[in-house]
C-alpha cells in the first residue's frame, strides 16, 4: 500500500484526498504538524519531510505556497497535479470597492495586507487567523466585515459560494497558490513514476515560474511579493508585484517566453524588479529598512 501523508486540517485532507483518488492501491496518512506560529513556512513542511525521511509515508503533499525553497538532502520533487483556481476570494462582500469607509477587511497576509492598502485605501485590515472554518466562522460572528481568502480552499472545502473572485491583475496571488507539490525520496524510481501519473503539465511549468521569482528575489511569507504564471500552448506569462508593507509604492511587471525556459523566466523577471527598487520594499517588509 502506498502511504501518501498530509497535514491533519480539513483543507489539507480534502486537496490530499484528490491526489490519492488518482493514484493506484494509495491510502491516507495524516502527520500532524509541528512548529510555533512564530516560525517561518518550514513549520507546514517539517513533520512531513522527517515522515518521508524516515520512510512513514512514501509521498508527501504539500500546498505550494508553503514550501520553502530550500529543502532537505533526500527529498525531491515528484510531480504538480492539476491546479486550482488561484485566485483570492473577499467573503462576506461583493467587492473591495463595495465596502463602507474604514470597514474592517480580516487576513493575516503581508500580501493581502499590503495590496488592500495600495488599492482599496478607504477600508482598514485587521489580523484574522485560523483555518478556512475559524475564519468564515469570525467573520460571521463580527469580528471582521469582510475577509481575504484562497478560493482555492473554499472550492475544495465545497465553498465556492461564500466568496467573490478578486481580479488577478490587481490582486496578484500569491506564488503557488492553488497548486499542490508531491514530493517523495531521492532514488525511490517507482514514486517517481506515479508522481508523473498525476503531474499536470501547464501547472507544474507555472509552478516552476513562481517559484524561481520567489528564490531570485529571496521573498518569504513575511514578504508583500504576488505572482501568478499563465501557460497558453507553447508560451508562458509571469506577472509579479512586489510592495511595501503599507502598500505606499509598489512595482509590478510582467514577462513572457517560451515554456521551456519557465523557471529563467521567473529569474529573469526578479531581476528587472530588483533593478526596479524590489529589494528596497522587501526589506521593508522584513524590518530592516
Amino acid at each position: 500500500m502506498l502511504k501518501v501523508g498530509s497535514r491533519g486540517s480539513a483543507l489539507a485532507t480534502a486537496q490530499a484526498r484528490t491526489v490519492v483518488a488518482e493514484l493506484p492501491d494509495a491510502e491516507l496518512v495524516v502527520v500532524e504538524s509541528s512548529g510555533s506560529p512564530s516560525e517561518d513556512k518550514s513549520r507546514w513542511t517539517r513533520s512531513l519531510d522527517q515522515a518521508l525521511l524516515d520512510g512513514d509515508i512514501d509521498i508527501a503533499i504539500h500546498s505550494a505556497k508553503d514550501v520553502p525553497a530550500d529543502r532537505p538532502e533526500g527529498i525531491v520533487a515528484l510531480g504538480v497535479p492539476k491546479r486550482e483556481d488561484p485566485r483570492d476570494a473577499i467573503c462576506g462582500a461583493k467587492s473591495l470597492e463595495a465596502l463602507a469607509e474604514q470597514a474592517k477587511v480580516g487576513t493575516s497576509s503581508p500580501r493581502r495586507t499590503a495590496l488592500i492598502a495600495a488599492f482599496a485605501p478607504h477600508v482598514q485590515t485587521v489580523d484574522l487567523r485560523g483555518n478556512v472554518d475559524t475564519r468564515l466562522r469570525k467573520l460571521r460572528e463580527g469580528e471582521c466585515d469582510a475577509a481575504i481568502l484562497a478560493l482555492a480552499g473554499l472550492r475544495r472545502l465545497g465553498l465556492a459560494e461564500q466568496g467573490t473572485a478578486l481580479d488577478p491583475t490587481v490582486f496578484t496571488p500569491a506564488p503557488g497558490q492553488g497548486s499542490l507539490l508531491l514530493e517523495g525520496r531521492a532514488g525511490d524510481d517507482k514514486v517517481r513514476e506515479l508522481g508523473e501519473l498525476v503531474n499536470h503539465r501547464e501547472s507544474a511549468l507555472a509552478l516552476a515560474a513562481e517559484r524561481s521569482l520567489v528564490i531570485a528575489l529571496g521573498a518569504d511569507c513575511h514578504t508583500a511579493v504576488g505572482a501568478l504564471a499563465q501557460v497558453e500552448t507553447d508560451l508562458i506569462t509571469l506577472d509579479a508585484i512586489c510592495l511595501a508593507p503599507d502598500g505606499a509604492s509598489w512595482i509590478r511587471d510582467r514577462i513572457t517566453g517560451p515554456v521551456r525556459d519557465a523557471a529563467t523566466l521567473g529569474t529573469e523577471l526578479a531581476k528587472s524588479l530588483r533593478a526596479a527598487g524590489a529589494d528596497e520594499l522587501l526589506a521593508l517588509s522584513r524590518g530592516e529598512a
